[in-house]
């Protein structure tokens, strides 16, 4: 399968964020590409597409606050990544903000996801290799792709960040493949936890469907999205679906689920699909709570790959690294067709 990766996404390197009160190393660190790149290699380098992809998805004014927070942290006095402490409780009016503080609160919704000095050029390159994946399938070179993306996407939203997510590469994915006339287009979600930015960016659109598959949010992140109830509204209404699994979940209920899921996407008529794939649904890893084998990411894979549609596979989550590219790698042979 063609897979596309670039150096610059290293780049983004935190040494460490806030989880559950205490200070711990950060999870979603470059280690992760090494891993996976022992196991299927390095892939192709992406082309430059430049802003318009992403400025199709992400508010301008959110781009160019990610592109200059780390040198406003700098500037004002501080060393190290970007942290915010301050999350306005409900609803953002349009203020004039100065204090990088404030911003960092106004377009980020935890304390988990640092900016780095490398953090926007390792963003960029990520959507980078989202928007070639693409290109390579809707131009005819394959008939399936993946995007190594890295940092993931799934958790940012139009105009925010979290999650360890600054540019939501599935959604930049889905919006050009739009665009291009590929659609309908459809998402299928199936990393550990539930995709809310990319949810809250179709949630009113009716040209996309999004499904996911993901741990309850009534005991797991990001909590505040991602239950069964969710369905679009608007002109999306009907276009999401949301499928909450306890923890301690195996094959046998994670199978059910996607089988639901893919049949929702099969009703909706989709012809093209990205996929955003995280192996956090891994029974090892420290921050996931599922109990799937790397026998079942090979499953997952063949299971999306029967519906036989043109396919963007991007990278999300999967943190227990010494396991994370055999995992990647299983579910990109049960992929492949």
């Amino acid at each position: 399968m063609l897979t596309f990766y670039c150096d610059h996404q290293s780049a983004h390197a935190p040494l460490r964020e806030l989880n559950n009160g205490e200070w711990m190393d950060f999870a979603e660190s470059p280690a992760r590409l090494a891993s996976i790149h022992a196991s299927i290699g390095m892939g192709e380098a992406p082309k430059d597409h430049g802003m318009a992809p992403i400025e199709a998805v992400h508010d301008s004014e959110y781009l160019a606050f990610l592109k200059s927070a780390h040198d406003e942290w700098l500037a004002a006095g501080r060393d190290g990544d970007a942290i915010g402490y301050a999350f306005p409780v409900r609803g953002r009016r349009k203020l004039s903000l100065d204090r990088i503080d404030a911003k960092l609160g106004a377009f980020g919704f935890d304390a988990a996801s640092p900016i780095s000095a490398g953090t926007w050029e390792a963003a960029y390159w990520s959507a980078q290799s989202a928007v070639s994946a693409l290109e390579s399938v809707a131009d005819g070179q394959a008939r399936q792709a993946f995007a190594l993306c890295r940092p993931p996407g799934h958790h940012a939203g139009r105009d925010y960040f979290g999650g360890y997510c600054y540019m939501n590469n599935a959604a930049i994915v889905a919006r050009a493949a739009c665009n291009r006339g590929l659609g309908p287009v459809a998402i299928l979600d199936v990393d550990y936890h539930h995709g809310n930015g990319t949810q809250d960016i179709f949630y009113e659109d009716a040209d996309v469907f999004f499904a996911s598959i993901h741990a309850d949010p009534a005991g797991d992140y990001p909590y505040f999205w991602g239950h069964a109830d969710e369905r679009g509204q608007g002109e999306g209404e009907g276009t999401t679906s949301n499928q909450p699994l306890p923890r301690g979940t195996t094959w046998t209920g994670y199978e059910a689920a996607l089988d639901r899921a893919l049949e929702a996407i099969g009703g909706f008529g989709a012809r093209f699909l990205v996929v955003s794939y995280g192996a956090d649904t891994f029974e090892k890893d420290p921050i996931s709570h599922f109990r799937l084998t790397t026998p079942d990411m090979e499953r997952i894979g063949a299971r999306i790959a029967q519906a036989r549609l043109a396919s963007v596979v991007v990278m999300e989550g999967g943190y227990r690294i010494d396991a994370l590219g055999h995992n990647v790698a299983a579910f990109l042979s049960g992929f492949e067709l």
